[in-house]
């Protein structure tokens, strides 16, 4: 690595919130014995593992706490062991064997000493025969917790391709094979194969979807197309999703293979009630479904595909009165829910390969990790908060959808801005939420009149009071309430008898918001008139207004 890269990575790694399973800050060689380090490697090894992080990192000339880069007086390449390199005494002592890097480098003149260590595979890293591990602050001997070896075992096994000897096609849901052959052929409806797809018999669909291998059912098979009933196949392994009801009124059911059929039962018990928002510049309510289906299911499908299954866990879908709230186990497993926000990011694996394979096969997840993108577009088109991704618990990922608004300026501004750049969103979001933003977004946002107030608490501000500070030009801006205007032409008939739709316009236009275009304006006043008609108020003869 480049002094260059060096740096920017030195930088990532003390932007982190405090010190995890695999990374560690230490300041001069006196705060460490040559034992501890090896004990380090091993931990920062096994944790990256389980942080499903490619490398883990031990690191010297940074303060723990403040994460302060101070600079060290330790040098690596000359460090011993008795008479022995302290490189090559540590490589000797490490089971199995662990290809760490060391690298000296200065940084703001700053002298740092960073060690790069590999990520376990297929077994745990020993030194001196013993696994460690990092617990919150602690280092300590991995074999106390037996399910964090078993997900080190299980990295380099992919469980959702193993095939279950005694299943059949028989254990397997008519209905859910005939609806997984119709997504199929949806999904692959320009491949060259296309029409043959209604010829294939089910053992040929199946295998050509990966689904099965070679005629023999998986546990992929076992979990999207099994009955019910065929679920003891997969034991001790919980291949199921409970959807929780929470608030005043509680319930709970639990939903089992065939999970391809099943994840639209758990969406429909979820209730999608109608939302509304009363923007400023737009004289009717804007309605939205509190949630988007698409999202609902781009969610549980892809807790399926990333469910790390020797965790013996259930999905949990939590519905609350504002929210909903997605679990599964196992640690976010590819780089951080913010690298897929915009779209750019594709994942390089995954943790059940065969079954994320079959499942973007079948058009229940998309290989590209539009998911997440997906979603936020979902949110941002219905004007509600962005998704937030929850990771405080190691091996459990959470996801929260909201179903209501926190901040109705930042709703507004949504509606009134329809072409703000999802990346201000993003950040708007993050202020209503009052997260922390960087010093130059904040500088952005106050210079498009998009936000207020000081650091750090800002406020989103909503377009129209941003825009000005002029309050007439405030108050032009604004729309009155419908009976205001209703009211307006009632009184005109009561003196005049009749009036057209010109009079009336003549009467509301200049009364109606500036935001509205002139065309907007007319279409208005036409509407409220047919409106007061619906209702009774008043009628047309002729060319001719009257009351009722």
């Amino acid at each position: 690595m480049t002094d260059i890269e060096l740096n920017k990575l030195l930088d990532e790694l003390v932007g982190q919130p405090h010190e995890l399973q695999w990374l560690e800050f230490k300041l001069n060689k006196g705060s460490i014995n040559n034992d501890n380090i090896g004990e380090y490697i091993s931990a920062m090894s096994n944790g990256a593992t389980i942080a499903n992080k490619p490398f883990g990192y031990l690191v010297w000339g940074v303060e723990d706490g403040s994460h302060k880069i101070v600079g060290t007086n330790f040098l690596f390449t000359t460090a011993k062991e008795g008479n022995q390199d302290l490189e090559l005494w540590l490589r000797n002592l490490l089971f199995p064997r662990i290809n760490f890097e060391t690298f000296e480098f200065i940084y703001n003149h700053h002298h740092i000493t960073l060690v790069r260590i590999p990520a376990a595979k297929a077994q745990p890293s020993h030194f001196r025969k013993i696994p460690y591990i990092r617990i919150r602050s602690n280092k300590t001997d991995l074999r106390n917790f037996p399910d964090l070896i078993r997900i080190i075992y299980n990295t380099q096994e992919d469980w959702s391709a193993k095939i279950v000897d005694k299943a059949t096609i028989d254990d397997l849901d008519p209905e859910a094979i005939r609806v997984s052959k119709e997504k199929f052929r949806g999904k692959n409806s320009r491949a060259d194969f296309a029409d043959k797809i209604d010829s294939w018999d089910t053992i040929t669909f199946l295998d050509r979807a990966k689904v099965t291998i070679n005629g023999k059912i998986t546990n992929t098979a076992i979990i999207l197309l099994g009955h019910e009933e065929s679920s003891h196949f997969l034991l001790p392994v919980i291949a199921q999703i409970t959807w929780k009801l929470e608030g005043e009124e509680k319930g709970y059911e639990h939903f089992g293979s065939p999970m391809l059929l099943n994840t639209t039962k758990v969406m429909q018990q979820i209730r999608n009630i109608k939302y509304k928002f009363f923007p400023d510049n737009e004289l009717l309510a804007t309605t939205v479904n509190k949630y988007e289906t698409r999202s609902i299911l781009e969610a549980l499908h892809n807790c399926i595909a990333h469910q790390d299954y020797s965790m013996h866990s259930r999905i949990i879908v939590a519905e609350k009165v504002d929210r909903l709230i997605f679990t599964n186990a196992g640690s976010f497993y590819e780089g951080s829910p913010d690298d897929y926000t915009g779209g750019e990011k594709t994942p390089e694996r995954y943790r059940n390969p065969f079954l994320s394979q079959a499942m973007v096969n079948l058009g229940m997840i998309d290989t590209l990790g539009y998911g997440i993108h997906t979603m936020v577009l979902a949110q941002r088109n219905r004007y509600f908060p962005l998704p937030d991704y929850i990771l405080s618990e190691p091996q459990k990922v959470t996801l929260l959808i909201y179903g209501h608004s926190i901040d109705e300026n930042y709703s507004k501004l949504l509606i009134e801005q329809k072409d703000l750049p999802l990346t201000k969103v993003v950040l708007l979001d993050r202020v209503q939420k009052k997260l922390p933003i960087t010093d130059e977004a904040a500088s952005m946002l106050k210079k498009d009149n998009l936000i207020a107030g000081r650091k750090p608490n800002f406020y989103v501000e909503a377009s129209i009071a941003a825009a000005t500070d002029d309050k007439a030009t405030y108050i032009k801006n604004r729309a009155f309430d419908d009976d205001h205007y209703k009211k307006m032409v009632l009184a005109y008939l009561k003196k005049f008898k009749s009036g057209t739709r010109q009079d009336f316009e003549s009467l509301i236009l200049e009364k109606l918001s500036n935001v509205l275009t002139d065309k907007q304006k007319k279409d208005k006043v036409r509407n409220l008139l047919q409106a007061m008609r619906r209702d009774g108020q008043i009628r047309l003869y002729g060319r001719n207004w009257e009351l009722v």
